[in-house]
């Protein structure tokens, strides 16, 4: 069958139309189930086979995984490599752009991308050379002033401004350690393009055809850079219904800014759902309707009307959490489900402690989504930061991470030493160290037993130049962990605990045999360290698990992290004022915020396919004791014909209690290892 038959035969006539309008501007307004990956990866197909050169198509998104998922559909569709087709997160793309022009801002192309640790450490810094007292430094509230700053979502009058100088330190010390934070990887290329017309004209002039995915989620400085890339050739799809990231800078109000700048726009509307029952969607239709500010479109079904929505008003959150763990049980029993069928979604982590209790008591498997990153494991850090030094010598942050780990004395004495030789000759550390050594030893002030450490550890660093290009990184990443006796340094530092050592080893383990999958990977072409450094930065935890041993548990999430999932049955937990919409939101943001909740809701509504349970406690355990709760006001939006109150659930018969206790068996068997 050829591509035009499959369109044909595949598609309704929206998508039809949304995938072979290739030329001009177009809004896609793609609703919750509407195929809306299936459109973009067709429509990519469709260009290819139009002949349009790969190197020419440029598909923007927000994850690692709908990247990947985009690649992997399309090239399944053409049956071609497709090495030269550009498919990105704005952040990776950004990377891609500032490794090849960023020394026209003044940087050097292997510059370092600072994570959220990492920038903390270098605010820190700055503030003690500025002596900032420790009260002063909520690094949270700086971090975030920090970035609303550099991204234009505040300027110094509407902001703090007693931060400025300490702004100005920190942006400073970023290029003086050759260094970027996240938002540099939007705004640089931004300023770039400003900067340099004739680099913005490369650029427009391969990437002919531009496409955005969850276009509701850009923020005003991605959907600038965007806007500079693009020429007319332009689609872009999303939901101004699902538009839940204010937070971190995403306005839907670009797809309003998208139809003044593209004034010839085409606009169409995918409205049918393959996802949900009639039942579920016309919940979702009769909430969103509530909110103003939308593009006016109703979702509808052909998978039937289905079960009602089930509401249950526990006593409490002990109470509610037995009642999603038994139901769980007993619909995993009747319907012959799996224990990944089934989504529990919050509006935030802190209602998860009496859940995963429940969980635990009734033998049901599941995965938390969230929590600490692997990479933000000290162990790993300290590795990933003996990398970065290689890579970079002039990061100062994580030279400071390693310079005494595992200790090698060279404590705090050698670092204020190398400081005030970087402060007045203006160095980077590295270069202060290697100056200390190079001078007599009368003017270095260094003792015999500190220059060797020194010359040892800037030896140990130079040679880790064989991890720059060639394969084999993950030997030779391994050999450098046994070269520094890592284990005997976490030995030493777990001397209570042998057994919190030896896992902590094995995190590194595992972090060198993901680098060794990683790097025999036939589609990964270029292995050098600088490629492994910037993938581990632009990638999530969620992007890094392949997922494979969460098969078979309970999806455990907060309704921001269930966005773009769905699953048969979905339980949404705290349906209470205060909670959804949480009472933060009613309070400082008004009815702008109550509407970004209420889409919050009708996104965590949205991902059921098949059944749709709330529970809305009638008392909930706060700091200062116990506090009656009022319903959800969403739950009044939903038409009531659509609910049915839950009753508890009826005693299962013989057959039925005896396959529930032999599932229960069979998990209490699989031994329990901790997930790295």
């Amino acid at each position: 069958m050829s591509l035009e038959e499959t369109l044909k035969d595949e598609l309704n006539p929206e998508q039809y139309r949304a995938v072979t309008t290739t030329d001009g501007a177009i809004l896609i307004i793609a609703g919750a189930g509407s195929g809306k990956t299936r459109v973009i990866t067709y429509r990519i197909a469709n260009m290819l086979e139009k002949g349009i050169p790969q190197s020419q198509i440029l598909a923007l998104t927000f994850t690692n995984k709908a990247a990947k998922e985009m690649s992997d559909r399309i090239r399944k569709l053409t049956a071609r490599k497709l090495q030269n087709l550009t498919i990105s997160t704005f952040h990776a793309f950004g990377v891609r752009i500032l490794r090849q022009d960023i020394d026209k801002l003044g940087w050097r192309t292997n510059f370092s991308i600072y994570d959220e640790t990492d920038r903390n450490a270098l605010i820190k810094e700055s503030a003690r050379e500025l002596d900032f007292t420790e009260d002063a430094l909520d690094l949270y509230k700086i971090g975030g002033l920090f970035s609303d700053i550099k991204t234009g979502r505040k300027d110094w009058q509407s902001a703090n401004d007693g931060y400025r100088e300490l702004y100005e330190a920190y942006q400073e010390g970023l290029k003086l350690y050759n260094a970027v934070d996240f938002d540099d990887l939007i705004v640089l290329p931004i300023q770039l393009f400003r900067e340099s017309p004739e680099t913005l004209q490369r650029y427009r002039d391969r990437y002919r055809y531009i496409m955005v995915d969850e276009f509701q989620d850009t923020s005003h400085q991605q959907y600038e850079m965007m806007r500079l890339l693009a020429d007319k050739n332009v689609a872009v799809v999303g939901d101004d219904d699902q538009s839940i990231y204010s937070w971190r800078g995403a306005d839907y109000q670009n797809i309003i800014n998208f139809e003044k700048d593209f004034p010839a726009v085409q606009e169409i509307r995918l409205e049918q759902n393959y996802r949900s029952t009639g039942t579920i969607l016309a919940a979702a239709n009769g909430v969103i309707k509530h909110n103003t500010n939308r593009k006016d479109k109703e979702l509808w079904s052909g998978n039937g009307d289905g079960q009602p929505i089930e509401l249950f008003m526990p006593e409490n959150e002990a109470a509610e959490a037995d009642f999603i763990a038994e139901s769980i049980l007993s619909i995993s029993v009747e319907e012959k489900r799996t224990y990944d069928d089934f989504g529990v979604l919050m509006r935030a982590n802190t209602q998860s402690r009496p859940i995963e209790e429940a969980f635990l008591e009734n033998n049901i498997p599941y995965v938390m989504s969230g929590g600490t990153s692997f990479f933000e494991r000290k162990e790993i850090k300290d590795i990933i930061s003996y990398l970065r030094v290689i890579a970079n010598h002039d990061d100062d942050i994580n030279l400071l991470r390693i310079l005494n780990t595992p200790r090698r004395g060279l404590g705090r004495a050698t670092v204020e030493k190398l400081n005030v030789v970087a402060d007045r000759m203006g160095y980077s550390l590295w270069e202060a160290a290697k100056a200390v050594l190079e001078a007599p030893e009368k003017e270095s002030k260094l003792t015999e037993a500190v220059r060797v450490n020194l010359e040892s550890f800037i030896s140990l660093i130079e040679a880790g130049k064989n991890m720059l290009s060639g394969k084999g990184l993950s030997k030779k990443v391994k050999a450098m962990v046994d070269e520094i006796n890592y284990y005997d340094y976490l030995i030493s530092d777990n001397p209570k605990s042998e057994k919190a050592a030896r896992f902590k080893y094995m995190n590194i383990e595992s972090l060198i045999k993901s680098m060794e999958l990683w790097e025999n990977n036939p589609e990964h072409e270029d292995t050098s360290l600088y490629a492994y450094l910037n993938r581990i930065t632009l990638l999530s935890r969620d992007d890094l698990d392949d997922g494979e041993e969460d098969k078979g548990k309970v999806n455990l999430m907060t309704v921001h992290a269930s966005k773009g999932l769905e699953f048969p049955v979905v339980f949404i937990a705290g349906a209470e004022e205060g909670i959804m919409p949480h009472a933060r939101a009613v309070e400082e943001g008004g009815d702008t915020a109550v509407e970004e909740e209420r889409r919050l809701f009708y996104v965590a509504v949205t991902r059921a396919r098949d059944r749709l349970l709330i529970s809305s406690c009638r008392n909930r355990r706060r700091q200062t004791g116990t506090a009656e709760c009022e319903p959800s006001r969403f739950l009044d939006e939903i038409p009531q014909q659509l609910v049915k109150y839950h009753e508890p659930s009826k005693e299962l018969g013989p057959q039925d209690a005896h396959e529930m206790l032999q599932n229960m068996l069979k998990n209490l068997s699989r031994p329990r290892v901790p997930k790295l």
